[in-house]
């Protein structure tokens, strides 16, 4: 059903389906041209949000597929690496297989910097985690002696950690497979985050849990320290990584600070620390958006300055949930998404910062049953052009699929 709202924006109801219900599941609402660019009877997705997902052409567009749906993955479960030809019709084009993914951030795919034709990606081989760069059109491989969190843009050096650690103490985001060496120690001084050089495969330790963990210090640290989410900033010069630790070992809930530093280890620094900082994107090198807790006024979203450690509150009384939040390529616009709400709608939006300009892109139904580590978010992701986002849904069924928005217009028509 396709109807036509007051500001002249098309808007396509598409009934979810569900299994098993005696009441029809609310329909989803779509504000833009979309289409699904992934057909089943095989469940697609790409993963986060922070990721270059479209080729620098705009062609061929990243993903991954799988055979079942609704559990956890087992060291057994692999998944198929491929593209999507835009131009072909949509076309599947299969490169590769891992070992190594998560339902949340798959195995780290993603276009390599500076090398048109290559991708990265997470892999276990003999016994171990590691990344995979390979040419999706030859089929050449190069394997490194370490998995990846983050690729700095200039596709020389990544950031990684210990995604079995992450595996026990967050499920959802880190790999099985291979057991975590320090796993009695809540904070180990032999482990921690690392620096790869891409070129050589050669890495160092830039911070171990124990240096963290006493860095500032921490409080009520009693349970067990990770780190999760490293990302790079705009022009690599510095990155991004969450330390989260539980009160004590029984505890459910944890506190996370969200830290910086330079990729030689240098200037480290705690940007946010007050017990929760979620999603974040960095706008440019120095300033970044993060959904974060401040004393006044709470939780929201907050552009910090990485440099001077200035803050500002965006989006106040628009943008009211959490979010996986990035900017447009022209740092116009933030896009962002919401977890679903009291009738399993996930909110999809642009928002400008410059004017308070919201525009609602749909609304998406996900199935009750998809929750915790098994929930498919939107996660939306632009292409290099800012004319297009992708998106993992489940609203068409119980099964993920990668979908195309077309949404340059519709900010065109904004303006």
């Amino acid at each position: 059903m396709v109807l036509l709202t007051s500001a002249g924006i098309v808007c396509v109801l598409v009934p979810a389906l569900t299994c098993g219900a005696a009441a029809a599941a609310p329909s989803s609402e779509v504000n833009v041209p979309m289409r699904a660019i992934t057909q089943g009877p095989k469940a697609h997705w790409f993963g986060y949000y922070d990721k270059h997902e479209f080729d620098v052409t705009g062609r061929y567009v990243l993903g991954m597929e799988l055979e079942f749906e609704g559990r956890a993955p087992t060291a057994d479960d692999t998944i198929r690496l491929g593209m999507v030809d835009l131009e072909d019709g949509d076309k599947w084009i299969e490169f590769g297989v891992t070992h190594a993914w998560c339902w949340q951030q798959g195995c780290m795919l993603q276009w390599l910097p500076g090398a048109d034709t290559k991708v990265i990606y997470n892999d276990r081989q003999d016994g171990r985690f590691v990344s995979v760069i390979q040419d999706v059109f030859t089929g050449e491989k190069r394997v490194l002696p370490k998995p990846v969190y983050s690729v700095s843009p200039k596709g020389d050096v990544a950031v990684g950690t210990n995604f079995a650690r992450i595996n026990e103490t967050r499920p959802g985001y880190g790999y099985e497979g291979v057991a975590d060496p320090y796993q009695a120690d809540i904070h180990p001084a032999e482990d921690g985050l690392y620096v790869m050089d891409l070129a050589t495969g050669e890495s160092r330790t830039l911070f171990s849990y124990q240096q963290i963990a006493e860095f500032s210090p921490a409080k009520d640290t009693g349970g067990k320290h990770w780190f999760n989410h490293l990302l790079f900033n705009t022009d690599g010069a510095r990155f991004i990584f969450l330390h989260r630790w539980k009160r004590d070992a029984t505890a459910e809930a944890w506190h996370t600070r969200m830290m910086t530093a330079a990729p030689d280890g240098s200037g480290l620094k705690c940007v946010a620390d007050h017990e929760m900082v979620s999603h974040f994107i960095w706008r440019n090198p120095e300033q970044i958006l993060a959904w974060s807790r401040e004393p006044e006024p709470g939780d929201r979203f907050v552009l910090y300055d990485d440099r001077t450690g200035d803050k500002e509150i965006i989006g106040d009384g628009v943008l009211t949930h959490d979010g996986h939040c990035t900017y447009s390529p022209d740092g116009e616009w933030v896009l962002t998404d919401g977890y679903p709400d009291k009738n399993r709608l996930q909110p999809l939006m642009l928002f400008r910062p410059s004017d308070g300009k919201l525009i609602e892109l749909g609304r998406f139904y996900l199935p009750p049953e998809n929750k915790g580590q098994l929930r498919c978010d939107l996660h939306p992701r632009w292409d290099r052009a800012g004319e297009r986002i992708t998106i993992d849904s489940m609203h068409e069924g119980n099964q993920r699929q990668i979908y195309l928005l077309e949404v340059g217009e519709v900010m065109r028509a904004a303006k």
